[in-house]
């Protein structure tokens, strides 16, 4: 063997041994497959392949940001309104997701919007409306259910935005005052009540205790004193000859 055939064959082997050393970082793993079929997971760190023979596919492990488009749902009650959400997924089997389907993240991305539209077209607007954080573990429990078999797992999901036509926003507002007014009339009835039963109590007090009835007519003439007011008071005689007092302010 030459010198020059040596020095070919060094350059070759340093060359070959350099690609047999990977590297990936801490927030990534590396998918390898050995004449096509899965051989296995390596990292994080520096790992062996055999240059030509081995292939490898990195994944980021990292917890990712799906933003759900607006999608136009129906109601159970029949009413349209479009709403978006927000997900937070990350691959927890990186050989699942790289094996069992072609592209996870735009699968992820496909399956998310048709949940989002059939969890929510099962639930009446006022739910939707009142109680999202229901709606969010629902959804999130169907994602999981469905994305679990590709290596893939749901952190978060949050219903961001969600937008009613503008006629829908105005019975809604009719609604709430409506439902503003009847909580005021029974605040209201329940004063008239409470007053009533107070009163009642206040004249039958005062039919037992006759001196409690005249104190307070001292009372009521001492008020109307204060005002400065002409009083007039005047004697009549009732049908069993009772005498009892009229007593009539006027201004000055």
């Amino acid at each position: 063997m030459s010198i020059l055939q040596s020095i070919i064959l060094i350059v070759v082997l340093l060359v070959l041994f350099l690609l047999s050393f990977k590297i990936t970082r801490q927030y990534a793993r590396a998918v390898v497959f050995r004449f096509g079929r899965l051989s296995g997971i390596r990292g994080p760190g520096l790992f062996f392949i055999i240059p030509f023979i081995d292939q490898i596919v990195r994944v980021d492990l990292r917890i990712r940001q799906l933003d759900v488009p607006k999608q136009t749902i129906i109601t159970r009650d029949n009413i349209s309104a479009d709403v978006d959400a927000v997900i937070y997924y990350h691959v927890k089997d990186a050989s699942k997701a790289i094996v069992e389907v072609e592209d996870y993240e735009a699968a992820t991305a496909l399956i998310a919007q048709t949940t989002l539209r059939d969890v929510l077209g099962q639930n009446d607007l006022d739910m939707i409306l009142s109680d999202r954080e229901t709606l969010n573990q629902k959804i999130q429990s169907s994602l999981e259910a469905l994305t679990s078999s590709w290596g893939i797992n749901v952190d978060v999901v949050t219903i961001r935005d969600i937008a009613l036509p503008e006629n829908m926003l105005r019975a809604i507002a009719r609604q709430a005052e409506a439902e503003r007014e009847r909580r005021a009339r029974i605040i209201l009835a329940d004063g008239e009540y409470q007053a009533s039963q107070r009163m009642s109590e206040a004249a039958k007090l005062y039919e037992e205790t006759p001196t409690a009835l005249k104190l307070r007519e001292f009372q009521n003439l001492s008020e109307i004193a204060k005002e400065k007011n002409l009083i007039v008071v005047t004697n009549r005689v009732d049908e069993t000859g009772q005498m009892l007092g009229c007593m009539k302010a006027l201004n000055r």
